[in-house]
C-alpha cells in the first residue's frame, strides 16, 4: 500500500517543495520508496509500501510514450490475467508491478478501465496530451481519496492532513459534517470535517480539465440478478469456490503475510482457508483483561485447529497516551472505539509480516449484525400491532410518556422503536440502531449556536436517500445495501485502512472481493438470515470446517471495555477532557447535559460510553488540529 498526493493548476508552476511536504506527512503509509513527477503546472507524489515487484515497481509509472503518468495506492489482484491480454494487444510493460496494468488498460478503455479491475485502489492518472487528470476509487471504498478545488486548481491526497501544508488552506469546519459524526461515528462521503475538502465516494471517478470537474459513479451493488437452486448444497459450493479463490489471489505477495484473527466466524474462516494454501500461517489476536470483552480463548481454538503460528496481545487502559496519536492518524473525528484494539493488533503484526488478511465484509454479505434480525422482528411486531390496533394515538402517547420516564428500560425502548417504525418507517428505525446520539439526544446535547449552524439539516436523510434508491428490495437487502454504502466504507474500512497503514502494513479482505460480493448479492435473502440464524448459508457450509464452539458462539463485536474504564481507571481523564474550560469554550454543546452523561455513567451504571467516546474524540481532534 502507499500514499498518493498531487496538485494540478490551470496556469502557473506547482511548487515542488510543497508537494514533497504533502507527501512527507504521509510517509508511514509508504516508508519504503518515494517518487515524484513534475511539469510546469503539475506535481505528483508517491510514497510506497513495497509488496509486489520490490525491485522495479517504483512509481510514478508511465505508458509507452510517457504521455500518461500513474500514481496508485492499492493492489490489483487480477493483474496477471489483465497483463497477458494487454501484452497480446501490443502493450509493453516496464515493470512486474500489479499497478502497471491500470495505465495500459486506461489507454485501451479510458474511464471504462475501472470495470476490469479486481482489487482495492485509489489512483491518479495525468494525461499530458489532453491536459486531463483522472482520479478513481475502488468500488467498496477500501482505499481513501480526498480532494480540494480552489480557483480551478485541484489538490488531492490519500489523507486530509496533507492539505494542512497548503499555504492558503482554510480550516473552516463543516458543521453538518460534525452532526453526521455524532450520528454515524464518522463523516460519510462526500463531506469531510472541513468545508473546502471533499471525499471522492467509493465506486466513483473524477475528471479534472481546465479547472472544471466531472464526478461519475461507475458501479453499484446489484441484488436483481438472483441465483435460484433447489438444493442448498449448490449455494454452499458456489460461495465456497469463490471465497477460496478470493483468499488465494490475496496470498500473492513478495513479502511475508499473515492474518488478523478475532476468533469470530469470519476471520476464522479466512485463516482456515489460508491454511489450505500454506503450511505456515501466522495469526495475530488482541484481547482485554476484562470479562466479556476478550475473544482470545476463541482465537486460540482456531489457531490450534489450523496449526497456525499464533501471537496474542492484551490491551490495558493506558489509552491516554495512544489516543491523541490515533486521532492524528484518523485526520478527522472518528468515533468507533474499536479503532484502539485494531491499531494495537496491527502494531503487533508489523513486527512479523507486511500483509495481513482479515474477515471484514462477512457481516455485510450475510446479514450478520444483530440489527438485521431485530429489524425483521420489528417488521413482524408492527404487522401484529396494526391488526390489534395496539399503536393507536392513545397508546402511542402512553408509550411516549413511559419512555420519557424510563428511557433505559428494555421494554420501553422496544415500544418506542415500534412507534418510530410505524410513524417514520423502517429506514428511520434502522438508522436509530446505528446511532449513539438520536435526534432527541442531540436536541439536549447541542447548544443553540450549534443548532443554528445546522438549521434545516437532517443527518438521517443520508440513510433515507440510500433506502429510497432500493425501495423495491426485501427489508434485509435494504439494510445490506445501506451497510455497503455507509457503515462499511465510512466506518469499518476507514478503521482498517488507518490502523494498518499507520503501522505500515497492508490489510486484505477476501470477503470484500468484488466478484464474491456480486455473487452473494444474488443469493436469496432468506439464505442470509433464516429465522434467528444469521449468516445461515455460510454457517451451513462451515459445519465441518470450523470448531463447534466458534460456529455456535454468540456474536461479539470487536468491543472495548470503555464502560468499565470510564467508571474507574479513565474516569478522571474523562472529566479532565469533557469538563475542561477548553471544551466549554467551543460553545457547541450544552455542558450541563455533558456533565449529566458523565454522572449517569459513573454513578447510575447507565452505559453512555459510546456517547462519551464520541465527545472525547471530537474534543481531542479539535485540540490536535488546532481548531
Amino acid at each position: 500500500m502507499c500514499a498518493i498526493c498531487g496538485i494540478v493548476k490551470r496556469k502557473g508552476r506547482v511548487e515542488e517543495g510543497l508537494v514533497k511536504k504533502m507527501a512527507d506527512c504521509l510517509s508511514y503509509r509508504g516508508p519504503d520508496e518515494e517518487g515524484y513527477y513534475f511539469e510546469e503546472n503539475v506535481g505528483l507524489a508517491h510514497k510506497r509500501l513495497s509488496i509486489i515487484d520490490l525491485k522495479t515497481g517504483k512509481q510514478p509509472l508511465f505508458n509507452e510514450d510517457k504521455n500518461l503518468v500513474l500514481i496508485c495506492n492499492g493492489e490489483i489482484y487480477n493483474f496477471s490475467e489483465l497483463r497477458e491480454k494487454l501484452i497480446k494487444k501490443g502493450h509493453i510493460f516496464n515493470t512486474k508491478s500489479d499497478n502497471e496494468v491500470i495505465i495500459h488498460l486506461y489507454e485501451e478503455k479510458k474511464e471504462n478501465c475501472l470495470n476490469d479491475l479486481r482489487g482495492m485502489f485509489a489512483f491518479a492518472i495525468w494525461d499530458r496530451k489532453n491536459k486531463k487528470l483522472f482520479l478513481a476509487r475502488d468500488r467498496l471504498g477500501k482505499k481513501p481519496l480526498v480532494y480540494r478545488i480552489k480557483n480551478g486548481e485541484i489538490a488531492f491526497s490519500s489523507e486530509l492532513k496533507a492539505f494542512l501544508n497548503l499555504p492558503d488552506f482554510e480550516k473552516d469546519i463543516d458543521f453538518e459534517a460534525v452532526d453526521n459524526f455524532f450520528t454515524y461515528q464518522a463523516i460519510p462521503s462526500p463531506k469531510t470535517i472541513f468545508k473546502s475538502v471533499k471525499k471522492l465516494p467509493p465506486a466513483h471517478y473524477l475528471i479534472w480539465k481546465d479547472g472544471e470537474i466531472k464526478i461519475e459513479r461507475y458501479w453499484e451493488i446489484d441484488f436483481s440478478k438472483k441465483i435460484y437452486f433447489k438444493n442448498e448444497d449448490d449455494y454452499k459450493e458456489l460461495l465456497w469456490e469463490k471465497l477460496r479463490e478470493s483468499v488465494k489471489i490475496r496470498l500473492i505477495s513478495d513479502v511475508p503475510l499473515g492474518a488478523l484473527l478475532s476468533g469470530g466466524i469470519d476471520s476464522s474462516t479466512i485463516v482456515g482457508i489460508m491454511s489450505e494454501f500454506s503450511n505456515s500461517v501466522k495469526t495475530f489476536s488482541v484481547g482485554f483483561d476484562v470479562e466479556g470483552f476478550s475473544e482470545l480463548e476463541y482465537a486460540k481454538v482456531v489457531a490450534e485447529r489450523f496449526r497456525t503460528e499464533h501471537y496474542e496481545f492484551i490491551v490495558k487502559p493506558d489509552i491516554i497516551e495512544i489516543l491523541p496519536k490515533l486521532i492524528w492518524y484518523y485526520n478527522e473525528p472518528f468515533g468507533d472505539s474499536s479503532m484502539i484494539p485494531t491499531y494495537y493488533v496491527a502494531n503487533q503484526t508489523k513486527n512479523y509480516v507486511k500483509v495481513a488478511l482479515n474477515g471484514d465484509g462477512g457481516d455485510e454479505n450475510f446479514a450478520g449484525y444483530p440489527r438485521y434480525y431485530q429489524t425483521k422482528v420489528l417488521e413482524k411486531l408492527l404487522k401484529i400491532s396494526k391488526k390489534t390496533f395496539l399503536l393507536n394515538k392513545l397508546n402511542k402517547k402512553l408509550i411516549e410518556k413511559i419512555y420519557n420516564n424510563y428511557p433505559y428500560n428494555f421494554y420501553s425502548r422496544i415500544f418506542k422503536w415500534l412507534c418510530e417504525a410505524d410513524d417514520f418507517g423502517f429506514c428511520y428505525a434502522y438508522t436509530r440502531r446505528l446511532t449513539s446520539f438520536s435526534p432527541e439526544w442531540k436536541e439536549k446535547l447541542y447548544s443553540e449556536i450549534f443548532k443554528n449552524e445546522i438549521k434545516n439539516y437532517n443527518s438521517f436523510e443520508i440513510t433515507q436517500k440510500l433506502w429510497e434508491r432500493v425501495n423495491n428490495l426485501d427489508l434485509i437487502e435494504k439494510m445490506i445495501y445501506c451497510d455497503f454504502n455507509l457503515y462499511l466504507p465510512e466506518v469499518l474500512l476507514v478503521k482498517m485502512d488507518i490502523a494498518t497503514m499507520a503501522n505500515s502494513i497492508e490489510g486484505r479482505s477476501p470477503f470484500l472481493d468484488i466478484e464474491f460480493v456480486e455473487l452473494i448479492a444474488g443469493f436469496p435473502p432468506e439464505l442470509k438470515l433464516k429465522g434467528k440464524i444469521s449468516k445461515y448459508i455460510l454457517k451451513k457450509k462451515l459445519k465441518d470446517f470450523l470448531p463447534d464452539e466458534i460456529l455456535k458462539r454468540k456474536k461479539m463485536g470487536f468491543g472495548v471495555p470503555l464502560g468499565k474504564w470510564f467508571r474507574n481507571e479513565l474516569n478522571n481523564y474523562l472529566k479532565e477532557i469533557l469538563l475542561s474550560e477548553s471544551f466549554k469554550k467551543t460553545g457547541l454543546f450544552n455542558c450541563v447535559e455533558v456533565k449529566n452523561l458523565i454522572d449517569e455513567h459513573t454513578e447510575k451504571n447507565i452505559d453512555h460510553s459510546s456517547r462519551l467516546f464520541l465527545l472525547i474524540a471530537f474534543e481531542l481532534w479539535r485540540r490536535i488540529f488546532k481548531i
